[in-house]
């Protein structure tokens, strides 16, 4: 038995409903794309709020008497650390809403679209549900949040993972990431 040379490539990973799965390298880069648009949407919201907290205060006079703590903490820190609290919150609902709802509705983001991959359910029988949206939310950014190095792992862990390349996201949501045929 002779083997052919070169040898030829294994057939790519398929999804249950037989769609060729996403690539590590699409993926990454639709997430970069994502996270590019929403933290080009979080500079245009917080500088504005950061110039208007910062020319409302009221700064003491570096020559005169050193303010006590409670006021520094009073007239300085607290109104930007509200600020960042505010803006915190504010972001994870439009990351929520971005996330969420473009892949409920197309079951793409702009990242996604750019790159021409899709989220569908495991089961082909079944429609990408709001439900699996956000659970797939929860753990990709509530998970990245609270937990250090949880993005890395949630990430990396489609590399390992087989026979569906899913993150850990991926399977708590029960969805696979799919090319969108051309």
């Amino acid at each position: 038995m002779t083997v052919p040379w070169p040898p030829s490539p294994p057939p790519p990973p398929l999804s249950p409903a037989g769609v060729p799965l996403a690539e590590f390298p699409q993926r990454l880069l639709a997430y970069m794309i994502d996270m590019a648009l929403l933290t080009a949407v979080a500079f245009v919201l917080f500088i504005p709020a950061f110039v208007v907290v910062f020319l409302q205060i009221d700064f003491p006079d570096p020559y005169g008497p050193e303010p006590d703590f409670g006021t520094v903490f009073a007239d300085y820190f607290l109104p930007f650390l509200l600020l960042e609290l505010g803006l915190f919150a504010l972001m994870m609902l439009l990351y929520f809403l971005y996330a969420v709802e473009y892949m409920h509705r197309s079951g793409q983001t702009l990242g996604k679209k750019a790159m021409k991959i899709r989220i569908v359910p495991l089961d082909p029988a079944l429609r990408l549900t709001r439900g699996m949206a956000a659970k797939r939310y929860l753990v990709e950014y509530g998970g990245g949040m609270l937990l250090p190095f949880f993005s890395w792992v949630d990430g990396l862990w489609q590399l390992a993972d087989k026979p569906y390349q899913q993150t850990l996201h991926d399977k708590f949501a029960r969805t696979v990431v799919v090319k969108v045929s051309p």
